[in-house]
């Protein structure tokens, strides 16, 4: 990745162009997930940078933003990030972002900036009582890494699991009793920014529980993605506390609270994806 620069977040790039709301993001190995030569846009930062062009666009922080996914984008292309404002208030703006590469669609979100003022704040979410990310093990990979391939997304982030099976290849049990699972994450380079764009990339970790709450090795393809941020604190890892809520008709549906290291409620987000189920080998079953 390029050295930061007042549009970049450090995880990804965003690029300006000679119209205040278009921008541009370089899909780069470094910001997708797949398999080997299957590698494609991970859908966290591609509501992540709407998020980063809507806030630069509209110099207001967000509030909340959803996102559909209609298509895939590969390494070596480049989305065009096209922010459309419905509405522009004294405080909020309520707007479109639209991410395509030529013609075809790869995202659609919807999201509202602004601020109001912050005499009221209170939480009634409580972060769970789990150990600390220096005493979890690391997130296991799903897919290894082949000969000389640049890492991708997951090799980019520090992911530790406080609290079930997310990531597992194989059954554990059968079905998960609560669909529950805990994590602590922030990229590898820890002098990124714990922002609206980062907690929107761990919010897409979602999909992955699928295969704890199912028993197997399974996961998602996201079909949406909306997150709602509460208050962003500093802290060094994010606390995401992912349920999958139920899965029926090859369909997954979850939630996530993302907390502080000082158990400050930083967002909540929530997802649907199509459940994938893989052989040992990491082949496609269903």
């Amino acid at each position: 990745m390029t050295e930061q620069t007042s549009n970049s977040t450090r995880f990804f790039d965003l690029t300006a162009t000679a119209d205040p709301n278009k921008w541009e993001l370089p899909v780069e190995m470094g910001i997708s997930v797949g398999p080997p030569k299957l590698k494609f846009l991970f859908g966290g930062v591609g509501l992540a940078s709407a998020i980063r062009a809507l806030e630069l666009s509209h110099d207001r922080p967000l509030i909340w933003a959803t996102a559909q996914y209609l298509s895939f984008a590969t390494p070596g292309e480049t989305v065009s990030v096209d922010v459309r404002a419905a509405t522009e208030g004294k405080n909020i703006t309520q707007a479109r972002v639209l991410g395509h590469v030529g013609e075809r669609e790869i995202y659609t979100v919807n999201a509202a900036v602004g601020s109001r003022g912050k005499d009221l704040d209170h939480q009634w979410l409580t972060m769970p009582d789990v150990p600390p990310p220096e005493d979890c093990e690391a997130l296991p990979r799903f897919r290894p890494k082949v000969g000389d391939e640049p890492d991708d997304l997951q090799q980019r982030m520090n992911t530790r699991v406080a609290m079930g099976r997310y990531g597992r290849k194989r059954s554990e049990g059968g079905l998960s009793e609560d669909g529950r699972v805990i994590l602590w994450s922030r990229p590898m380079d820890e002098a990124t920014p714990i922002d609206a764009t980062m907690l929107a990339v761990i919010a897409d970790f979602v999909p992955g529980a699928t295969g704890h709450a199912l028993g197997m090795q399974a996961g998602a393809n996201s079909l949406d993605n909306t997150i709602r941020i509460r208050k962003i604190v500093p802290t060094d890892w994010v606390c995401a506390d992912i349920r999958v809520q139920g899965i029926h008709d090859g369909f997954v549906h979850g939630e996530a609270r993302l907390f502080a290291q000082d158990g400050t409620l930083m967002a909540v987000a929530s997802q649907s994806g199509i459940v994938r189920i893989w052989d040992d080998n990491g082949k496609l079953f269903k």
